[in-house]
């Protein structure tokens, strides 16, 4: 079954051309031009991915964004923002709110489609392999899902891939430039900064786990090898 996405673009020509590619592309698409009418999409049907536009005529697309990311049922949708805004501050709030990548307009068509072919692709299930027991953290590899003590924690696609990234190699240092080619993929249109603020958001979700994550100054991320007594 084809994946199926929402582009929320008011552009319409831009809408239509990124739709006719995506389609190309084997995916099945739905378009949707201010933010009211892809909140009620998403209401309506499930969706695999979702293009945002940032600039749309009835509200903000981080706002969407927002209302997606704090609700359970929609949590887990990766969120790929579309923006003419390029700056680095631009791009930490998109990060921070949960979207997964973010494309400067004007964009290569070509690219976007290789970008969500991506980011499809690693929030897949990673394996069926057994249960994960770490401390306070449980983690369920096929159903994606992770709780700290009793509670659920609603992590984005790429968050759950971080925090699986990092528990597979606990004990082991894992610098910026790792993480960035095997969380995001190499050819992710982010710095070492956005790691930073993905992390800090993780730590921030687990809560009482989120000690397990430590920074090892001026050279990256360490997941702890063992419970602290």
């Amino acid at each position: 079954m084809p994946s199926h996405l929402l582009i929320v673009e008011d552009e319409r020509d831009l809408a239509r051309v990124v739709a006719w590619n995506l389609k190309q592309a084997g995916f099945d698409v739905v378009t949707a031009g201010d933010g009211e009418t892809a909140l009620r999409a998403v209401r309506e049907e499930p969706f695999d991915l979702i293009l945002l536009d940032l600039m749309l005529p009835d509200m903000p697309g981080t706002e969407v964004c927002r209302r997606l990311k704090q609700n359970p049922a929609t949590a887990k949708i990766p969120v790929v923002m579309l923006t003419a805004k390029g700056e680095e501050v631009d791009r930490v709030v998109g990060f921070e709110l949960g979207a997964d990548d973010y494309v400067v307009k004007p964009f290569s068509v070509r690219e976007l489609v290789l970008r969500v072919q991506a980011i499809l692709k690693r929030s897949a299930p990673l394996s069926e392999e057994e249960r994960i027991r770490f401390g306070h953290l449980r983690i369920e590899r096929a159903a994606h899902r992770a709780w700290v003590g009793d509670e659920e924690i609603p992590l984005t696609a790429l968050e759950f891939k971080l925090l699986i990234t990092l528990y597979e190699r606990r004990g082991r240092v894992l610098s910026r430039e790792v993480l960035l080619d095997d969380v995001w993929g190499v050819d992710a249109d982010i710095t070492q900064r956005n790691v930073d603020t993905h992390v800090k958001r993780l730590r921030e979700k687990l809560g009482l786990a989120g000690d397990y994550v430590e920074t090892v100054r001026g050279v990256g991320y360490r997941f702890r090898d063992e419970v602290s007594s």
